[in-house]
């Protein structure tokens, strides 16, 4: 049925040896995405997974499986994140020293959390790619290597996530799941496929770097030029040989989303589920609202949520951005004569309308303003952009004139 390299009784006795070792994390029902799609849509939470995503459990599962042969100078891996803190923390828990290549530009808070959990991060390179080849130099002087995906013990291990999936929802009908170098998607198919042949695994892929879904439509292994992409997780250049053997039979599609879909998906799941995720771990939903599953959005959905590990300056801009295209909020400025009372006459007017003013900027002195009037920058958060055309109405109906803002669309 699948790869000789590796079968679901791989990830069954996975499952035996993290049993304990791992949380096992919640699934939960969302009222809110079945509403919004038609189906029984839900959520598998691995951001909630000790190191907050998935890659524990391929990790420690290596390290256990391995662990005698692993000599004094322990393992080594390359990752930009993710699989970097599993792999320092499973180490750690096993009594090993951990080398961690981390690409230049890999976030400071995810560095120390390598750190935090035992790792010695060294930052190597432009990529991953570029760490990869360090870590295996590394592992010529007596180092174990850990591959982030393309590697048996590693599938087995993801794969225990789609085990817990179905003997908690037997009865699911279509799995999306994130897709970068294929690790996780080929566990997560060996698992689902086992107990019910006819369930759908979806692949779920930022369309700025689209290995998998290249690779899947090409059936060959494809290596393409990544775009940056906020799902940084998933953003591999080529799909691991070992993974692509089990996706090519067992996977049944792979699908794009764009970087706005997946920063909107980021701040719905803040919003209506009070979820943090990470790009990577937002990409199913945006894949499941964005219309293009078709006949695979019926029945019971899950949502895979494979890590939550995004840098809080990040979310910050991704919140901004998401409710300024959803017209939550609008910015514009008003030219007032510089008098006493004349701001708060253009306050009263907008809390009228029931907006909140976020931010405000009062500037007298603009190149290009008259010496008798000030410019006001306001910042609203507004319940849509309804709501924002219909303030933008009732300040011009009280003489205000009123400029865009070239951030806001509610003047378009």
């Amino acid at each position: 049925m699948t790869s000789p390299m590796i079968t679901i009784r791989d990830v069954r006795q996975a499952a035996e040896v993290l049993r304990g070792k791992i949380l096992r994390t919640p699934l939960v029902y969302s009222s809110t995405f079945s509403k919004m799609t038609g189906c029984e849509v839900f959520l598998k939470l691995e951001n909630l997974q000790q190191t907050g995503s998935f890659k524990i459990r391929g990790a420690t599962f290596k390290v256990l499986r391995r662990r005698s042969r692993i000599g004094g100078q322990g393992v080594v891996a390359a990752s930009a994140g993710n699989h970097a803190q599993g792999v320092a923390m499973a180490a750690a828990q096993a009594g090993l020293p951990a080398t961690i290549l981390m690409p230049r530009w890999a976030s400071i808070t995810k560095q120390e959390a390598t750190r935090s959990y035992g790792g010695q991060v060294i930052l190597e390179g432009e990529s991953i790619e570029d760490g990869i080849r360090k870590a295996k130099e590394l592992a010529e002087g007596g180092k174990t290597f850990i591959h982030p995906f393309d590697d048996e013990d590693i599938i087995a291990g993801q794969g225990t996530l789609g085990l817990e999936i179905v003997e908690e929802l037997p009865d699911a009908d279509t799995i999306v799941v994130p897709v970068g170098g294929g690790g996780l998607i080929s566990g997560v198919s060996l698992a689902a496929k086992a107990h019910r042949p006819k369930i759908r695994v979806i692949g779920a892929q930022a369309a700025a770097c689209p290995a998998a879904y290249r690779s899947f439509r090409e059936g060959t292994p494809v290596r393409v030029q990544a775009e940056k992409s906020i799902a940084d997780g998933i953003s591999i250049k080529q799909v691991g040989q070992i993974p692509f053997a089990v996706m090519r039979e067992l996977v049944d599609d792979v699908l794009q989303v764009s970087e706005e879909e997946i920063g909107d998906s980021i701040v719905t799941l803040l919003e209506r589920k009070k979820v943090l995720a990470e790009g990577a771990g937002a990409v199913p939903l945006a894949v499941l609202l964005n219309s293009s599953l078709g006949k695979s959005c019926k029945g019971k959905v899950v949502l895979v949520i494979s890590g939550g590990n995004v840098d809080h300056p990040l979310v910050e801009r991704i919140i901004r951005r998401g409710l300024f295209r959803r017209g939550r909020i609008m910015r514009f400025s008003v030219c007032l004569e510089d008098a006493p009372g004349s701001l708060h006459g253009l306050l009263e007017c907008i809390a009228r309308e029931e907006a909140n003013v976020l931010h405000i900027y009062h500037d007298r002195g603009g190149r290009n303003l008259p010496v008798y009037q000030s410019r006001v920058e306001l910042e609203l958060e507004t319940r849509g952009p309804g709501h924002a055309v219909k303030i933008l109405d009732q300040l011009r109906a009280a003489g205000y004139s009123v400029s865009p803002s070239r951030h806001d669309d509610a003047f378009e």
